[in-house]
């Protein structure tokens, strides 16, 4: 075993966690818990409600598309530039703001309007939105020091799949008995309630400032940004971070891992019930069972990481490989899916498919947050998730047009895309991902 597979040892000489820094460290990844659970309701309205808008509004399965990729169109660029602002304004000001504009965003299509406020709303949506994961991640995880960083991080991914769990019933409830718009109208509320409850509560912890340099220099040690042993005192290069294998290899693996979510918020539901033929209720059942199983997933992944971290085991393995094995297995299933018969094989190839590919949310930040001087976290969380949410602006619109194309035939087409994505992230993860080696090459 060479020294880049031997795990940093627990980091010493940190800041001293007492009772009352743990108890607030919990209460402020509970209450960002709650933030993603509202970012992917907010998401999954359209695609719960796809058949009455389409039929409200009367739009063809390409024009919905489009209206459900307006909601990426500044997401990438706004996750990108908030996640710069993040190494230098407070990121519990900047969720603040980012869940107000929730609000405000979705309060015209909640009162009225056609597609154009649609298209509009959904917009200022996402440009809202977009750097909500990266910059609730690094609020979670300012709260634990590395080596105890896989369970807040897969918390925070949990959110999005208690988001969908919660969404999926209660608004299909609301939607069937209220309409659309009041389900609009309920996630905007969320949101609201949301903020009153972070300006007293929230804040950043006491690893905000330090740096995880123990992966390169072999000693185990975090150390404090701006101090003369902290080598992103020197300001590392973005560009540098951008060009290493691990930071290539967890984006191009969680770009697989996007694509699913946007395939599952969008065009998920239709899929079920017009392409394999299920009722409404035992799509909602898939649907449930699918995100239960993603999350079930995600808190399993970060067990185990955090497991294999304890034993000696490095993160190119007990990170990159879990996450990369994961993808590899989610591919085979989504392959698999085309020559599946009909029935139960099919829902549990897809369940098992779209379900392990949750992964690689967490993974790749905490695998970044390892990586990256504490100084530039931020910016190389938020260009990360710009580039990875791309996904979601690609994958409603090509999806639509292929089923306006082929048919239902088209979703056969889509989950061919997905099963060959989720390979590729797979090979990536598992080949590339490496922080001890690249964090060795920054802090050259």
């Amino acid at each position: 075993m060479t020294d880049t597979d031997v795990a940093p040892a627990v980091p010493a000489g940190l800041p001293k966690a007492t009772s009352g820094s743990r108890r607030r460290a919990w209460i402020v990844t509970a209450l960002l818990v709650v933030f993603m659970m509202i970012n992917f309701a907010d998401k999954s309205v359209l695609g719960l409600a796809a058949e009455q808008i389409r039929e409200d509004l009367g739009l063809s399965a390409s024009a919905f598309g489009l209206a459900s990729s307006a909601f990426f169109l500044l997401f990438s660029i706004c996750g990108a530039t908030v996640g710069l602002l993040a190494d230098r304004i407070r990121p519990k000001w900047l969720l603040l703001a980012m869940a107000l504009l929730w609000s405000v965003a979705q309060a015209p299509l909640a009162v009225g309007g056609g597609l154009a406020v649609l298209i509009a709303s959904r917009v200022l949506l996402g440009a809202a939105e977009g750097p909500a994961f990266p910059v609730a991640q690094q609020a979670t995880l300012s709260w634990f020091p590395n080596h105890r960083r896989n369970l807040p991080g897969a918390l925070i991914v949990l959110g999005i799949t208690l988001g969908v769990l919660v969404a999926a019933p209660v608004l299909t409830w609301v939607i069937h008995h209220s309409g659309w718009r009041s389900a609009v109208a309920v996630v905007a509320l969320a949101g609201v309630v949301w903020a009153l409850l972070w300006i007293p509560l929230g804040g950043e912890g006491p690893y905000a400032d330090t740096s995880d340099t123990g992966s390169a220099d072999g000693t185990g040690k975090e150390t404090v940004a701006g101090t003369g042993t902290d080598p992103a005192q020197r300001k590392t290069p973005y560009r540098r971070v951008l060009a290493t294998r691990t930071w290539i290899g967890a984006t191009a693996a969680y770009f697989g891992t996007y694509w699913v979510i946007a395939f599952a918020l969008v065009w998920l539901p239709s899929y079920l019930q017009d392409g394999l033929g299920y009722s409404s209720a035992a799509s909602t059942r898939l649907l449930m069972l699918f995100w239960g199983l993603s999350g079930v997933v995600v808190l399993g992944q970060a067990g185990l990481t955090g497991l294999l971290l304890r034993r000696g085991i490095a993160s190119r393995w007990a990170r990159g490989g879990v996450g990369g094995i994961c993808l590899l297995i989610g591919a085979a299933a989504c392959l698999a899916l085309q020559s599946a018969p009909a029935g139960a094989a099919t829902a549990v190839l897809l369940v098992a498919g779209f379900g392990l590919a949750g992964v690689m949310g967490s993974i790749a930040v905490t695998t970044v947050m390892e990586l990256v001087p504490a100084d530039r976290r931020g910016g190389a969380l938020g260009i990360m998730n710009a580039v990875v949410t791309t996904a979601g602006l690609i994958a409603p619109t090509l999806i639509g047009r292929l089923v306006d194309t082929h048919g239902n035939g088209g979703y056969q087409h889509a989950i061919l895309i997905t099963g060959g994505l989720l390979l590729l992230g797979g090979i990536a993860a598992v080949t590339l991902i490496d922080p001890a080696r690249d964090a060795r090459l920054l802090s050259a």
